[in-house]
């Protein structure tokens, strides 16, 4: 059930993508008509699309997508999973958070936080230190797969 949950949540977010009318253009805002100010983290609010890179957006659910979804805001840029927990390590689970900062694809325009939490032996999960490299690692992939979608429709 989870997962169809998961899956409907993922394709509706792909829907509501594929309608706007930035899409894939490769445009900023500013030069989309949008307005200047206001906008979250100081950026321009466009008037109709999403608020970031679109390419970065699908990249990061689909690279996140075996997290359980809890929030995803294409107008501010920021994806919240739940927390997950593989079954070959039950007593340790992780959980994400994406900001996509930008409108155009370049490698600061993404920051991942992974947040971890151990099981002690009275059943009590507790924060642990997460190794920096694995956040790299995530914003890595995101920026490679932004890349492939983004070439994929120049050609």
């Amino acid at each position: 059930m989870r997962a169809n949950v998961r899956i409907a949540i993922i394709l509706v977010s792909t829907l509501a993508l594929a309608s706007c009318s930035t899409f894939g253009s490769g445009k900023s805002r500013s030069d989309t008509g949008g307005r200047r100010g206001g906008g979250v983290f100081g950026k321009s609010q466009s008037l109709s699309g999403i608020g970031v890179n679109s390419f970065l957006w699908r990249a990061a659910l689909e690279t996140i997508e075996f997290m359980p979804l809890t929030s995803a805001d294409p107008y501010g840029g920021v994806i919240i999973t739940g927390w997950h927990s593989e079954s070959s390590a039950p007593d340790e689970r992780f959980k994400a958070t994406v900001y996509i900062l930008d409108t155009r694809l370049r490698a600061d325009a993404i920051k991942v936080s992974i947040f971890k939490q151990t099981l002690d032996a009275n059943g009590r999960w507790l924060d642990a230190d997460v190794d920096p490299d694995t956040e790299v690692q995530i914003e890595n992939a995101i920026l490679t797969r932004a890349r492939e979608l983004k070439i994929s429709t120049l050609g």
